[in-house]
């Protein structure tokens, strides 16, 4: 590959018609951006297809499975085979693990061949395959900014954007060092401005962990203090510029690791489906 600046494409342009168009950013969040799912199967059941798609870590993981083509039922349906079944988990990521690994360490998993192994076999390799745009958001670690791809290779894109510190490796795109978007922008949304009449934001970077007396472990507190800041982020950003549409699904304490639990996530998450399409109805007839 060459530098990572060979991977940034030119802004998309949109035609406004008479019926409004969406584009939508996915959060990051980890386990917890399974809740992203109900977003496009309500997009789904009501006929939406987005002109354009942000996303950061596991945001930018499931704007590409629509991007691609699958529908939200096909995403569910996939995820539920896959992460939702312990047994097959564990035994894949084992296979995964360096070979001179004993044991499950964080920080030492090439995040690139784990994607390759739970993603479905139908994933394009480059971007230029999807159906609908992509801009996936990542964070250059030497640079210590925010780099926004559309263009290339998807595969090690969406590594990049997902590589959670010390969980994963960083991946290295051309000669930069690039780790988890979702550090620099945990909703990219404003990526999206001009290029659909309605955009739709999703935050699902949640809360620490705890029962507000619990004293947090280091692990605990790594993660914690990293949503705390993403919040800061979120809640800055929407103080200068928010979308027209800003949900956060209901992810309760659910760890940015617990992919085990996708069918609690995706339980308790469910609301979020009609929240979007009562947003929607309003934007819309307001617009009308």
């Amino acid at each position: 590959m060459g530098d990572y600046a060979d991977f940034v494409g030119s802004d998309y342009t949109l035609a406004v018609s008479s019926t409004p168009s969406v584009a939508v950013a996915f959060g990051c969040g980890g386990a917890r951006g399974l809740a992203h799912i109900h977003i496009i199967e309500a997009l789904d059941e009501l006929g939406i297809r987005p002109v354009a798609i942000a996303g950061a870590s596991i945001g930018s993981i499931m704007g590409a499975a629509m991007a691609v083509g699958m529908s939200g039922a096909e995403i569910r349906d996939h995820t539920l085979a896959t992460v939702g079944n312990r047994p097959a988990v564990l035994n894949k990521i084992w296979s995964l693990r360096p070979v001179n690994m004993r044991s499950i360490r964080f920080g030492q998993f090439n995040l690139e061949r784990i994607l390759r192994t739970f993603l479905p076999t139908t994933f394009p390799e480059n971007f230029a395959d999807l159906h609908i745009p992509l801009k996936v958001v990542t964070t250059d670690y030497y640079e210590q900014a925010e780099v926004v791809i559309e263009k290339g290779e998807l595969f090690p894109v969406l590594a990049a954007s997902a590589a959670i510190p010390a969980v994963f490796m960083p991946v290295k795109l051309g000669e930069r060092v690039m780790i988890d978007g979702g550090i620099m922008n945990p909703v990219p949304y404003e990526h999206l401005a001009g290029l659909a009449d309605i955009i739709i934001g999703i935050d699902v970077v949640g809360g620490p962990e705890g029962n507000g007396r619990h004293i947090p472990n280091r692990i605990e507190s790594l993660f914690g203090a990293g949503q705390l800041t993403m919040q800061s982020n979120i809640a800055l950003k929407l103080r200068l510029q928010a979308p027209q549409i800003f949900l956060r699904p209901a992810v309760g304490r659910t760890g940015v690791l617990d992919f085990l639990k996708a069918r609690e996530i995706l339980a308790m998450s469910a609301g979020v489906k009609d929240e979007l399409k009562f947003a929607l109805d309003r934007v819309i007839t307001a617009k009308n």
